[in-house]
């Protein structure tokens, strides 16, 4: 069984800032870590490797830092770690990264399971899993918040839908992508820590995705850009103190106005 994993790596959201006149991300803002939902599909991947012996790749496309990533994924029992690292990436929306995974997916070989998270943090489109599906020709199984069976050709799962729970049975080849409740990411150990840090990290540039052409790489290959970007102002909470005589009738007042003494 091969699985493949698509990771990205993304900055803290919490303390990113933007370049002063620009859209793009000051990445020396802040650390970088791998995409929380796609450290799930990780776990998944590591846990069907111990259950069923499957050889794990993880892709992830990026600037050379990206390589973090893969080692991490290394460190949690991945087999082999591809990073899609050239100028011609750069600036691809959704329509240009897909094209690029599904590209180098196919350069990869044969597969059986593409795992990969709902979303980014920093994106939060969710539309990389069904894209890679739809360019590859294979089914897809989105927002999965639980696998209960795994075998060697098929896999059964929970997927949430607006109408609620739904339980799936799928045979291979497949895409599933996976929420936070999938499961609990377990932590590498010092040894399995080092043993990544020697691991060799594939870097592929556009030159070696042979089927893939060049108008539909990175920004060239892009539907979408970013026009502008703003921060919208933290919300500060109001506060109204009482005193004195009457206060616990202006408080009652002023709770009514509010409407938070109706029912």
């Amino acid at each position: 069984m091969h699985i493949i994993v698509l990771a990205k790596q993304v900055p803290d959201i919490e303390k990113v800032k933007f370049l002063k006149d620009s859209n793009w991300v000051d990445r020396k803002s802040a650390d970088t870590e791998i995409n929380p939902f796609d450290l799930n599909a990780v776990e998944a991947a590591q846990q069907m490797k111990e259950k069923l012996g499957a050889t794990v790749t993880v892709i992830s496309m990026g600037p050379a830092t990206a390589e973090a990533v893969l080692k991490e994924a290394i460190a949690r029992d991945a087999d082999r770690g591809i990073l899609l690292t050239d100028d011609a990436f750069a600036g691809a929306d959704t329509l240009a990264t897909s094209y690029a995974l599904a590209a180098a997916i196919r350069k990869v070989g044969d597969f059986d399971l593409i795992l990969c998270g709902e979303k980014t943090v920093d994106g939060d489109t969710g539309q990389i899993g069904p894209a890679v599906a739809e360019r590859l020709g294979v089914a897809l199984l989105p927002f999965v918040s639980q696998i209960t069976e795994v075998t060697a050709e098929k896999l059964t799962a929970v997927t949430e839908t607006s109408a609620g729970s739904l339980k799936v049975e799928a045979t291979f080849p497949l895409v599933v992508t996976g929420t936070k409740e999938l499961n609990t990411p377990r932590l590498p150990t010092l040894k399995d820590k080092l043993r990544a840090r020697k691991a060799e990290v594939e870097k592929w540039t556009a030159a070696d995705l042979t089927d893939a052409e060049p108008s539909k790489l990175g920004g060239a290959g892009s539907a979408t850009w970013v026009e502008s970007i703003s921060v919208p102002p933290e919300k500060k909470r109001k506060g109204e103190v009482f005193k004195g005589e009457g206060s616990a009738n202006r408080l009652v007042a002023a709770l009514d106005k509010a409407g938070l003494l109706k029912g």
